[in-house]
């Protein structure tokens, strides 16, 4: 599954770096439509998660990936035969559904073969998916030198080849054991009988709406810093994309290292300790980013954007142990479907936040990192108290990759 992640990736990072000049001078459609073209779609794309989650607990994961990976090609490739505004809305809608159910069900095959040892399994995929990414949009800046149509065509169509290559890279995985899909045969051959249902769950819900502001270190690379630096007066405009790469670097090197102060539930629960305290560090150092001079302004402003990237590390490995731990095994899909929410809920309220916190001033910065640290004690005493009352755990599973 390393493999499909970074095929997968690779064909991500040709696309999302182009997508916008795609629509613009492929498709020659205005500012306006683009950015309602996006928003429509991730706004749609948002069901992908739980649908996908449901699909894994009635049928085989090995099955159930490859056919969203088609779909997700499909759209791609649908792309390339229309300049129709409300086909390209429709299909770019429908590879966002499959984006965000291949995303649950890559994370849950790495939950049900990785057993125990899931955290560690998901920062070695973590870390592979963020190389291949970086060499897909490598790839797709070298391209964009050339700046012609059928280059933009040519990036989009990589894009959809990666999809079918790693459907046909799952194909030969083996299918990991599945809890609810074995319970549900050995008590009615052949039907699967739902036994938890996250949306009645209040504790588990009120997880999911802590992680949604857990997420919004990816609004601050994604919008927050750039806007940030952009209409700052001593910021140098050439550092947004530094700190990008400082990001990424960051991450590939220390996921995995990091993974295992989360290996277990109650490391997992008191990481967000460090983490409230990361993400307040991250806020006050943006704040302060405005005080000084380019040099001073340069070197917070790379603090900032080092302490947010370590937020993103210790939420990413706090969030794959918890979202299984205060899971039924026998709902491990639907459960993740629904934390799958917390991000796509993130990509539209996100943007919102960290615009929010520049229009406050530099003390915008100060309250945004502590509401979220706050967040994280919220969520440590959610925790607490549901393992206090129910404690879950996922079974070990030892099932070789083929």
């Amino acid at each position: 599954m390393l493999a499909v992640a970074l095929v997968d990736r690779v064909g991500s990072g040709l696309w999302a770096s182009v997508s916008v000049l795609y629509f613009t001078y492929v498709s020659g459609l205005s500012v306006a439509q683009v950015g309602t073209l996006v928003a429509a779609a991730g706004a749609i794309g948002i069901a992908g998660a739980p649908i996908g989650g449901r699909l894994a607990d009635r049928f085989p994961l090995t099955r159930v990936l490859p056919t969203v990976q088609l779909l997700r090609a499909l759209a791609s490739f649908a792309l390339l035969t229309t300049d129709d505004y409300a086909l390209l809305l429709a299909f770019t809608a429908v590879g966002a559904l499959g984006d965000r159910a291949a995303s649950v069900l890559t994370r849950l095959y790495a939950t049900r073969i990785a057993g125990p040892d899931r955290v560690r399994y998901q920062a070695v995929q973590r870390t592979v998916a963020n190389a291949g990414w970086a060499l897909g949009g490598l790839a797709a800046a070298a391209a964009l030198a050339l700046n012609t149509s059928t280059t933009y065509q040519w990036l989009l169509a990589g894009d959809a080849l990666s999809f079918l290559a790693s459907a046909l890279i799952i194909l030969r995985c083996a299918e990991p054991p599945s809890p609810s899909r074995t319970i549900a045969t050995s008590k009615n051959p052949g039907r699967t009988t739902e036994t938890a249902n996250p949306w009645r769950d209040r504790t588990y819900l009120a997880y999911v709406a802590t992680e949604t502001a857990l997420c919004l270190h990816d609004a601050v690379f994604k919008v927050g810093l750039p806007l940030w630096i952009a209409h700052a007066d001593s910021a140098p405009h050439g550092l947004a994309p530094l700190l990008l790469v400082l990001n990424n670097v960051m991450v590939v090197a220390l996921q995995v290292p990091l993974a295992r102060f989360g290996a277990t539930t109650t490391a997992a629960r008191n990481l967000l300790v460090p983490l409230s305290a990361v993400f307040a560090l991250g806020g006050a150092a943006m704040t302060l980013s405005a005080t000084g001079g380019p040099l001073t302004a340069t070197l917070l402003l790379t603090a900032a954007a080092a302490a947010f990237t370590l937020a993103e590390i210790l939420h990413a490995t706090v969030s794959w142990e918890l979202s299984v731990a205060l899971a039924p095994t026998t709902a491990q899909g639907a459960y993740l479907g629904v934390h799958g929410l917390a991000q796509s809920a993130q990509r539209s309220v996100g943007p919102l936040a960290v615009t929010a916190a520049i229009a406050t001033g530099p003390l915008g910065w100060t309250a945004f990192g502590a509401t979220i640290g706050l967040t994280c004690l919220i969520q440590r005493r959610i925790v607490r108290d549901r393992l206090a009352r129910t404690p879950l755990s996922v079974p070990a599973v030892t099932v070789s990759e083929q």
